[in-house]
């Protein structure tokens, strides 16, 4: 059977699925047939030009016309209009692909979990927080799951970019709070967060995440609107941070920026337990710092071997793979729980777990105290 998959985006992360999408069959001889059928959008000649360059079969401007009529629908579109068409797609049974944050606002994404539940498990429901399908991160995770790093005491993640240093940077959707929800929040910390739930969320690790302090701040009041002489607010965050109490006592600190000078795309998680510890910077995907108990310092693995998370579909060891190759095996993942009727991780419910902690931490910069999720 091949599964015709219908598509809404088609700018940067719509390339990027793209992009995976036709590379499954060279590498991943195993994954289900597929066809992109459809690529849908507002503006006619634009969603003409890329289903072309992109190989999408046709195009639609009305997701209401798709999401009963292709086998799996991926919601790439703006954090706004990730709920209705994702709700509308379960409702039909069709299994949804759908980026992150899953929404605006918790209210939203708790309404789209709650839609995926009442689909049921023979309809995946998948959030596209793709890092957790880096091999150093699985790598990672099976250390972490041995118990190599003993009790989990301190957890650190942050997310550090530099694309709206310039006060002179255009305004997009992602400035505007009724678009995005939130700005560096939602758009970065969304993966820091789901990658500590991911990594160290199980009760024998670090558990839940118990508590929240966190603090907001934007930079830049308003932008330039690109080919106009007017400006725009910017009602979001440019930057946060935040404080985490997990539930075994371990202590976390996570933060993201868009204003880290220097910084293109930092993503950095570290993991400290009472035998060990681990390093990972998103900059060098290819390598896991481990430091395992007894060393003396520690030592950076290359995780390209064969053996390693997904590396024997590639190329020989040492052949580093990129950030392209984290949606690949994303959609492998995904697309072969569709066609066997597998559940699938991360789901809405792990990306409505990652909405209740970034809007407690908004909550708490709020009201300046400590909050639960």
């Amino acid at each position: 059977m091949t599964l015709e998959i219908g598509v809404l985006g088609y700018r940067f992360i719509g390339k990027a699925h793209a992009n995976a999408m036709a590379r499954l069959p060279m590498f991943f001889p195993d994954a289900p047939e597929i066809e992109r059928s459809v690529l849908v959008g507002r503006d006619e000649d634009a969603l003409t030009e890329a289903a072309d360059r992109l190989g999408f079969a046709s195009i639609s401007t009305d997701w209401c016309e798709v999401v009963d009529d292709v086998d799996v629908f991926y919601n790439l579109g703006p954090n706004h209009v990730h709920r209705e068409p994702s709700v509308a797609a379960l409702e039909a049974g069709t299994p949804v692909f759908c980026e992150k944050p899953l929404a605006p606002t918790l209210e939203e994404a708790d309404a789209m979990a709650e839609a995926a539940r009442t689909a049921g498990d023979d309809v995946p429901a998948g959030c596209a927080f793709n890092y957790r399908f880096v091999p150093a991160i699985q790598y990672a995770k099976a250390l972490l799951e041995d118990g190599d790093l003993g009790e989990i005491r301190h957890v650190r993640g942050r997310y550090l970019q530099d694309w709206l240093v310039d006060p002179e940077a255009p305004w997009s959707w992602r400035n505007d709070a009724e678009l995005a929800g939130s700005g560096a929040l939602g758009d970065l910390g969304a993966h820091t967060v789901d990658l500590l739930r991911f990594l160290v969320g199980s009760d024998d690790l670090a558990g839940g995440i118990e508590r929240v302090s966190g603090h907001l701040k934007t930079f830049v009041d308003e932008r330039p609107v690109e080919g106009d002489d007017e400006t725009r607010p910017v009602t979001v965050d440019d930057a946060y941070a935040a404080h985490l109490e997990f539930e075994n006592g371990a202590m976390g600190t996570i933060e993201a920026s868009r204003f880290a000078t220097g910084h293109k795309n930092d993503h950095t998680i570290e993991i400290h337990g009472s035998n060990g510890s681990l390093r990972f910077s998103l900059e060098r995907l290819n390598e896991l710092e481990v430091l395992r108990e007894g060393d003396r310092g520690y030592e950076t693995i290359l995780v390209t071997d064969e053996s390693d998370p997904y590396v024997d579909h590639w190329w020989p060891p040492g052949h580093v793979l990129g950030w392209e190759h984290t949606f690949v095996h994303e959609n492998y993942e995904f697309l072969s729980a569709v066609a066997n009727g597998h559940e699938f991780e991360p789901n809405f419910d792990d990306g409505l777990a990652a909405q209740q902690v970034l809007d407690a931490i908004e909550r708490s910069d709020d009201r300046g105290e400590w909050v639960s999720p």
